[in-house]
């Protein structure tokens, strides 16, 4: 436990980092002068200047941070200062911390897919995976499945019946022994993590509409690996699709909200966080590497919403200098800021909160 929530403090803290990173590049290639390059947040503890920037390593492990010279004060006017570079460098060194955040999904996806990723396969492909299997998506309410404690993400190893056992790797096998049992005790073997057990059921004889007898949708699964230079492609498309899978996630849980249906989001703080990678960490490098990319893709996404304090918020800011030809007096910006700063921090509050109690 202590070695899961340690890799999980490194993984995020390391994303945090190279978020800044994506910062501080673009900066110094647009000759920006960086005063600072922290991790973690002050008060320092250490720090060493190479150059014209301080390295620092600071005491409160909530993230790290980069100081720009002239972000803060807009009455520097030195050509090394961030806001005398035309609008378009301070746009490109603004999501240089966004655009950082894809690469690492894009990079990490690509190892995915040259070790090998869990995809979902169609019963008759046979050739070029490994390790096939059955995977239970969904548990339908007061079902037999449900009664018996099954849940989404179990894998169904073996069902047996009387003195038979059958070994299953398709989801029509399971489909046809349920079919023809149907009002027959059944065995299931099911893999959850790294726990095998035995589960006992009778598949209804005539169960509701569109429920099956035992009220659960299934899916195949299986490992495929793709040669090294097919891998980066794949990579590209994966952090795409995961990309447009959050975004159409977001407006379907808009939609519910609005149209008064629950809205299947439940939000997470650090605590809820770390949760999970206790639970992907039992499952192996490979589902932790993509659980890693989809933290990455939800950090983009959420850096380039143009709310202030984060990144969108900034480029929304450089957006109004460029349409009104003059930048917002710095000190509206900085009362904006520090109201949405309060905000998120009680938002996060509140998260953490909620995320202890559903432990607890």
């Amino acid at each position: 436990m202590i070695l899961t929530i340690l890799i999980a403090f490194v993984s995020l803290i390391g994303l945090i980092v190279l978020h800044e990173f994506g910062h501080f590049i673009l900066a110094k290639k647009f000759g920006v002068r960086v005063e600072e390059f922290g991790i973690f947040l002050p008060p320092r503890l250490i720090g060493k200047k190479i150059g014209e920037t301080t390295y620092s390593l600071n005491l409160l492990p909530l993230g790290a941070f980069v100081k720009l010279y002239g972000e803060e004060d807009h009455e520097k006017k030195e050509y090394w200062s961030f806001t005398q570079k035309p609008i378009w460098q301070r746009c490109l060194i603004v999501f240089g911390g966004v655009l950082s955040f894809w690469l690492i999904a894009f990079i990490l996806l690509t190892f995915v897919m040259g070790f090998g990723a869990q995809i979902a396969v169609e019963d008759e492909v046979n050739y070029q995976i490994k390790e096939p299997k059955v995977q239970i998506i969904a548990v339908v309410a007061n079902s037999p499945a449900e009664l018996s404690g099954l849940k989404a993400g179990d894998t169904i190893k073996k069902i047996s019946i009387d003195n038979s056992q059958f070994l299953v790797d398709k989801v029509k096998e399971i489909q046809a022994i349920t079919e023809q049992y149907k009002g027959k005790e059944i065995t299931l073997t099911i893999e959850r993590g790294k726990e095998i057990f035995e589960v006992s059921l009778i598949p209804r004889a005539t169960p509701p509409k569109e429920e099956g007898p035992m009220g659960i949708a299934l899916i195949r699964t299986a490992i495929k690996s793709y040669p090294w230079y097919e891998a980066p492609l794949q990579g590209i498309s994966a952090t795409g699709n995961l990309t447009l899978g959050v975004i159409q996630g977001w407006i379907q849980a808009g939609q519910n909200y609005f149209q008064g249906r629950p809205s299947g989001v439940q939000m997470m703080g650090p605590v809820g966080i770390f949760s999970l990678f206790t639970q992907i960490s039992q499952l192996g490098i490979v589902y932790f590497l993509q659980f890693i990319a989809m933290i990455s893709v939800y950090l983009a996404l959420f850096n380039i919403l143009p709310i202030p304090m984060v990144d969108g918020g900034k480029l929304l800011f450089l957006g109004i200098e460029a349409a009104r030809k003059k930048p917002i007096p710095q000190k509206i910006e900085q009362n904006i800021n520090s109201v949405f700063f309060t905000l998120l921090l009680a938002l996060m509050v509140w998260v953490t909160i909620k995320d202890i109690s559903r432990l607890f």
